[in-house]
């Protein structure tokens, strides 16, 4: 269950963030509404190398893409090309 919160309670800051930990995140509202999110350092981590491999599959799934579109060249070619 998520643990939220108004902003109004990070006046007792110490009491919110002892409250964090991973898996464990504070949501804190503003006039009602979501506004922010407290989460463990190991878990912000693991989201962003997440993120990084998702980003890296689908730019693995782009050349494959452009592989079986466009064919590739032989290294002969591309020395060729690039006058080595």
């Amino acid at each position: 269950m998520p643990v939220i919160k108004p902003v109004s309670e990070l006046k007792n800051y110490t009491s919110i963030v002892n409250q964090v930990s991973y898996g464990n995140r504070i949501y804190l509202t503003k006039n009602g509404h979501g506004q922010y999110a407290i989460i463990d350092m190991k878990e912000l981590d693991e989201l962003d190398r997440q993120r990084a491999l998702l980003n890296l599959m689908g730019k693995l799934n782009d050349a494959r893409d452009s592989v079986n579109e466009e064919g590739t060249v032989s290294a002969d070619e591309l020395e060729k090309e690039l006058g080595l």
